[in-house]
């Protein structure tokens, strides 16, 4: 069977950044078969070979422990062997593949409920992209005879299969950032760990507390926990507001299911937007270059803090193509950002001492926190002022949940024929009371219109999970979040 046509059968398809799906459609017979594609597709290329190391992380969603085990089984007969990370962040299993030159694979459903699961792919150097999704389905892969039962199910218990805790690869996660920047460069700053159910927690209070803040923990759960930094859920903007008000933390920090976007609040609790967040960011540490998705706030721009910026399709995948483009292009200091607040560092940082920070060309949270509670510390502002000197150009987002993919897309096909003045006719008609005039249309991912206020309004389904997404831009905070509403509102299926 080729995984394409798995794919097919299973439901369990690619999204922007892995395999992705209901958690009872990716059987240890599906994840299996996708581990065995990945690394056929890796020896195929000459990238892998058995006899060699496959590192497996995960996060804390209830279902990760049984699909650890079903790509471990799957790495032991393709002839590897499995390393076991542990639960950690996605970028700590990243940065521990890519230091090794070793493929390595995170089970993780990221930021969405805990009924849904998934499995990012790194390559000895880097993420699968898009190239690479489509070697792996075209991979054949044979179902081995007496493993699995009629319903995928492993017929007999696997868990020796997956061998004990390494946990070199989280200490090296955390020691990446104790060295670089300046021991004691936090000291004196108070700041709340939002822990949740991810698993950067863990990190995040021995990198910032290593570097001198005064930190505590906040929120703990051991249920899985779906916290999206692109729609930060109404509980968790309370949980903000009222540890905020207690007047004890100067700034809160947290991050996703498995570490790698990043929640940054301010000492009144207001949650940080991912893409003024990376704008602050790739400020703080120097960066030349950026590369961003269509849907980030344009200040990046209009900031005029950086020689160059180049816009994407939305997913780490284009983002990395983009960076790529840049370095070809001579550009020594190269990084990227996503709206989610993931942010990518392309190539290698070196500070004052001569101290590197190696790249990292996958999405990580931890560096975000750090450097904007850096610029805290060192521009002596409190955080809520760090973007006071950017352009005021304000971005919300959210999503309507449980719409098919090819709902989305029919909706947006609806508006948007490639015939410009018939488009422009028909989101007039859909959005003109509310919005006003269209000037201009961008297709580059989804529907991206701008209107002739200056207003922008962004639609385009979601890459991961069967949702609808607005992106709003305007003036003013208040005015980003009415449009997202009104726009949903008008969207919402019958």
């Amino acid at each position: 069977m080729q995984i394409g046509d798995l794919m097919a059968e299973s439901g369990v398809g690619f999204g922007t950044s892995g395999a992705r799906g209901l958690a009872e459609q990716m059987t240890d017979w599906v994840c299996y078969a996708y581990t065995l594609g990945f690394l056929s597709y890796l020896e195929q290329i000459g990238d892998w070979a058995p006899g060699s190391d496959v590192g497996l992380g995960g996060d804390l969603r209830p279902s990760t422990p049984r699909l650890m085990i079903a790509c471990a089984r799957a790495v032991r007969d393709k002839g590897g062997k499995p390393i076991n990370l542990g639960y950690i962040p996605s970028p700590a299993v990243a940065a521990y593949g890519f230091g090794l030159s070793i493929p390595t694979l995170m089970v993780t459903g990221s930021h969405i409920p805990d009924d849904r699961n998934g499995i990012k792919f790194n390559l000895p150097n880097g993420e699968i992209l898009k190239p690479d999704e489509a070697g792996i389905r075209a991979q054949t892969i044979a179902r081995p005879e007496g493993l699995f039962d009629a319903d995928g199910a492993f017929i007999a218990g696997q868990s020796d299969a997956l061998p004990d805790l390494q946990p070199e690869a989280l200490q090296l996660y955390i020691e990446r950032y104790l060295d670089f920047f300046p021991r004691g460069c936090l000291k004196g700053l108070r700041v709340g760990v939002y822990e949740h159910s991810s698993v950067a927690r863990e990190p995040f209070i021995a990198v910032l507390g290593g570097l001198g803040a005064e930190v505590t923990p906040l929120g703990r759960s051991e249920v899985f926990v779906p916290v999206d930094t692109e729609a930060v859920r109404p509980e968790d903007q309370a949980l903000a507001r009222e540890w905020a008000a207690s007047g004890r933390f100067e700034a809160l920090v947290s991050a996703d299911g498995d570490g790698d976007r990043p929640l940054i609040a301010d000492e009144h609790g207001q949650w940080l937007r991912g893409d003024v967040a990376g704008v602050l960011c790739a400020r703080q540490l120097g960066i030349e270059a950026l590369v961003t998705p269509v849907s980030s706030n344009t200040v990046v721009e209009r900031c005029g803090a950086f020689k160059q910026v180049q816009r994407t399709r939305i997913g780490s995948p284009f983002v990395i193509e983009g960076m790529q483009r840049l370095m070809d292009d001579g550009l020594e200091s190269v990084a990227g950002y996503e709206a989610n607040g993931g942010f990518l560092l392309a190539t290698d940082l070196v500070n004052s001492n001569g101290r590197v920070l190696p790249a990292l060309p996958t999405r990580d949270a931890v560096v975000v926190a750090v450097a904007i509670l850096l610029a805290s510390v060192e521009r002596g502002q409190p955080v809520s002022t760090l973007a006071a000197d950017l352009p005021p150009r304000f971005t919300h987002s959210d999503r309507l949940k449980n719409v098919p993919t090819e709902l989305s897309r029919a909706r947006l096909a609806a508006l948007h024929t490639g015939n410009a003045n018939a488009d422009k006719v028909a989101i007039e008609a859909e959005f003109g009371e509310a919005f006003g005039s269209v000037v201009t249309l961008d297709d580059t991912d989804g529907l991206r219109i701008t209107f002739e206020s200056g207003d922008i309004l962004h639609l385009r389904p979601s890459g991961n999970a069967p949702e609808l997404r607005a992106y709003a831009e305007a003036d003013s905070p208040e005015r980003a979040e009415v449009m997202t509403q009104i726009a949903l509102e008008l969207l919402r299926p019958a």
